[in-house]
This record gives C-alpha cells, sequence and structure tokens, in this order.
C-alpha cells in the first residue's frame, strides 16, 4: 500500500506537476515500481500454496514469476545504491569539484535504469531453461524450488558461476553503497564542525541536525545491508540443502 501511495504521488507529480519534478524523483518511482512489481510476485505462490491451490503455475508461469521476481529483486539493489551515489553528489556539489558531475548526474538516470534491467535480466536468463513446473507440494533436492516450481538438476561447476555472478553483483552495489553513505557522514560531521561556533548558546545542548542525518543514514544503511545479507546467506542455504524447509523457502523469497 505504500509502495502503491508513494508511485501514485510520483506520477502525479511527473504527468500534472512537472516543474516540481526532481531528478532524483525518477530513482524514487523506479524504487517503488520495482518493490511494486517484486513483492505480488514472490507471495502469490506462498499465498496460493497455503489455500491448497495446487498446479497454479505451469511451465511459463513458472519460469516467468521467478524470473520476475527475481529481476525485480536484483533491481531493488541497484536503484537503492544509485540513490545513495545520487544523493552523495547532491550534498557534495557545494565543493567546485562536484559541480560538473551534479550539472550530469542527471543526465545518467535513464541510461543506469537500462543498464540495471539488462545485467539483471542477462544474469537471470538461465532460469528460463532451467526451471519448470512441479506437479506436487514436495521440496526436495538441492537447487531452487517452492510449491509449484523447481530447477533442473545443475553441474556443481555451472551452479558456482551463477553463484560467484551473484555475490559480485551484490558486491559492488553494497559497496558502492556503504561507500557513498559513509561519504555523507564525513560531509555532514564536516560541515557540523565548520558551523559549530555559530550556533547560539541556547541551542548548544540540543542534538544538531547533522548529528540527526548521520544517526539515520547509518541506521538505515546498517538495517539493508543487514536484512540483504542474511536473506542471501538463506537463499544459498536453501539452495543447496537437500532437504526443503517451507520456513526457509519463505525467508529466502
Amino acid at each position: 500500500m505504500g509502495n502503491s501511495l508513494l508511485s501514485l504521488l510520483y506520477l502525479y507529480t511527473f504527468l500534472v506537476q512537472p516543474h516540481l519534478k526532481k531528478p532524483i524523483d525518477a530513482i524514487f518511482m523506479h524504487l517503488t515500481l520495482v518493490n511494486i512489481l517484486n513483492l505480488p510476485l514472490t507471495l502469490l505462490p506462498n499465498i496460493m500454496a497455503s489455500f491448497g491451490v495446487q498446479r497454479f503455475l505451469d511451465d511459463v508461469g513458472c519460469k516467468a514469476v521467478v524470473f520476475l521476481s527475481r529481476v525485480t529483486r536484483g533491481l531493488s539493489i541497484c536503484t537503492t545504491s544509485l540513490l545513495s551515489v545520487f544523493q552523495a553528489i547532491t550534498i557534495s556539489s557545494v565543493q567546485a569539484q562536484w559541480v560538473w558531475l551534479k550539472s550530469k548526474s542527471s543526465l545518467w538516470i535513464f541510461p543506469s535504469f537500462l543498464f540495471f534491467w539488462v545485467i539483471n535480466m542477462a544474469i537471470y536468463v538461465r532460469v528460463i531453461t532451467d526451471l519448470k513446473a512441479t506437479s506436487n507440494f514436495t521440496l526436495v533436492g538441492s537447487g531452487f524450488s517452492n510449491a509449484y516450481c523447481h530447477s533442473l538438476q545443475i553441474k556443481a561447476s555451472t551452479s558456482w558461476q551463477f553463484i560467484c555472478v551473484l555475490l559480485a553483483r551484490d558486491l559492488v552495489f553494497v559497496i558502492l553503497m556503504i561507500s557513498t553513505s559513509l561519504h555523507m557522514v564525513k560531509l555532514l560531521y564536516q560541515h557540523h564542525q565548520r558551523t559549530q561556533h555559530l550556533h547560539s548558546p541556547s541551542l548548544a545542548s540540543q542534538p544538531a541536525p547533522e548529528n540527526k542525518a548521520t544517526h539515520t543514514i547509518l541506521l538505515l544503511v546498517s538495517c539493508f545491508v543487514f536484512f540483504y545479507c542474511s536473506n542471501n546467506i538463506v537463499l544459498f542455504y536453501y539452495f543447496y540443502t537437500p532437504v526443503k524447509i517451507q520456513t526457509l523457502q519463505v525467508m529466502a523469497t
């Protein structure tokens, strides 16, 4: 519901009040739409299975649902990282060496979206060939499986290549997000040091806005990285364990 309302708000701004739109709004809207798509694609098979619906998805449905859910999940980390980079460039633009970068950054947003879609679709294209519908709810054997789909037998070398590609993508974007967040924290600290002597004595005992912003950035980034990495660990464990546990399957999606 929250993502839907945000999406409608940004869409309204783009169509009805274009003079109010900012380049960062496009990133927020893309991230919101990706999350809106990912949520039903991820939860729908589990919901239908909980009601005992059998053969809800055929081979084509399995391939489409799992492929799109994985792609949108990958787009989420990519777009979040882009948002962090854009915010870091924005607050750094007061420095002369960053001014030229801010003027060009808005031109890179939509090409970045296209790059994210292409790279994630290329990573998960093997889902189309390795996945098929299953005829029962039994979850056994290594590989991906849920109530309606399971992957064919995959060679160990091939599966490790796929895992390495996923880890490389995640590491690049997570490290990029952490680096830009720490850069913003550094800038906020420097700004606080420069303006500390300008604050009146009555405000000295109150928390500085820079400190509040720093705590918020660190909290959000820490939570995102923790939950994203935890989800990956559960997903990889679920992928390789021969006996599937339904609870882990829900956590891994």
